[in-house]
């Protein structure tokens, strides 16, 4: 059976998950619906599905059913590379503005950076380094 951490939604990391998702895919529409150039759509969607089974493994506690990678490692990673990609793609969005969904797509794609970001340094601040895991840790 799996179980479901119903409070992960309702947490720092949970709702930035959810905003990642929420503008990936508004990042997706704006491009497709402006007929932008594939890389941009095909980019939206990758961080729109990456970022929903993030979010799915979290959610269901799955990354403490699977130890063979270290899921926040994982996932800041894949944080870092998509701000890499978007800001390149974001900033020739930006830049050429063929359409004004292009452009629109662009800048949501630059908040997109920014969640990314937040996202990456607030799992680097839950990871521990060197130090025990869990509860079972006596406090001086």
């Amino acid at each position: 059976m799996v179980e479901v951490n119903t409070g992960y939604p309702r947490s720092l990391l949970g709702a930035l998950k959810i905003a990642r998702l929420v503008v990936a895919f508004v990042t997706f529409v704006c491009f497709a619906a402006s007929k932008s150039h594939e890389a941009f759509i095909a980019l939206a969607i990758m961080e729109f599905v990456i970022t929903l089974l993030f979010f799915v493994l979290y959610l269901l506690k799955l990354d403490k059913k699977m130890k063979f990678l270290f899921w926040p490692l994982a996932d800041i990673f894949n944080s870092l590379i998509a701000v890499l990609f978007f800001i390149i793609v974001c900033l020739c969005a930006i830049i050429i503005k063929t359409t004004t969904g292009t452009l629109v797509g662009g800048v949501f794609g630059l908040l997109l950076v920014v969640l990314c970001i937040a996202d990456s340094v607030l799992l680097f601040k839950k990871i521990t380094f060197n130090k025990p895991r869990g509860r079972n840790v006596i406090t001086r």
